[in-house]
């Protein structure tokens, strides 16, 4: 199924996605983010097309949230969960760094998952228990043991609920420079690639964690959350705070900064 997956992701990518990067309008949702005809074009598709591979429904981005969590509490035993364009705001604006994320979870837990950067054309992909890859090659590409001080840090201050955490994130800077560039779903990849060092966000969305955590987690990266719960099974699933390093040693002195930091 993980290879059916990525030919679905790619062909919407291709024929609903990529034929409106640079034109499409666009319109603020209520939260603020950003929404546009590409990003209903593919999930429309994705409703289509995933029930065909496996007879469970589909939980998109663009849904109302009683939708979702209808969706969450009814179907645990099968249910897709798709980001059509994660980083719409780059999308609209022309900037080359967005995705498509697509995941099947069972029990609260991803089992298969797949990020697709159509520009770039990298496919990241895993199923649990079997790796994850980057075009046929295993993650991670590179795993370099660095101190925290020399760190690639991927940090959303945005989301961040700790004014304390964020002030001193940016006043003492405890990794070597920072990484914020609008794609949760590709931040994940990043890190599951040993192109980002140390990641933390304050709260990302199902969608945005489904694929990209299995992926990471893949790929032998460590993970928690900013509340210390084990990431899989904490309580706030439709919106998850995450800290995570690819290396076991770095994560250790990166959770302990953070949480004396908090």
């Amino acid at each position: 199924m993980l290879h059916q997956l990525q030919n679905v992701v790619r062909h919407i990518a291709q024929t609903e996605v990529m034929p409106r990067f640079l034109n499409t309008p666009s319109y603020r949702k209520d939260d603020g983010s950003m929404l546009s005809d590409a990003d209903l074009a593919a999930q429309t598709a994705f409703a289509a097309a995933l029930p065909l591979l496996a007879d469970s429904p589909m939980l998109g981005e663009e849904m109302t949230a009683q939708e979702q969590q209808a969706l969450w509490l009814q179907h645990s035993d099968g249910l897709w969960v798709v980001d059509p364009i994660d980083g719409t705001n780059n999308f609209v604006n022309g900037l080359p760094h967005f995705a498509i994320s697509v995941a099947y979870v069972q029990n609260g837990r991803s089992q298969f998952g797949v990020i697709y950067n159509p520009v770039s054309g990298e496919c990241f992909y895993a199923e649990r228990g079997k790796g994850a890859f980057l075009n046929g090659t295993k993650l991670p590409l590179r795993l370099v043991s660095k101190k925290l001080k020399e760190a690639i840090a991927g940090v959303e201050i945005k989301y961040l609920r700790s004014g304390k955490l964020s002030s001193r994130l940016n006043t003492l800077a405890p990794f070597g420079t920072i990484r914020s560039m609008g794609c949760s779903t590709l931040d994940w990849c990043y890190l599951a690639s040993g192109r980002y060092d140390v990641y933390v966000h304050g709260g990302q969305k199902l969608w945005d964690y489904a694929a990209g955590a299995l992926i990471f987690e893949e790929a032998g990266g460590c993970l928690t959350t900013l509340e210390g719960d084990d990431f899989w099974s904490g309580e706030h699933v439709f919106k998850r705070s995450v800290i995570a390093a690819l290396e076991p040693a770095l994560f250790e002195r990166w959770v302990a900064w953070i949480r004396e930091n908090q």
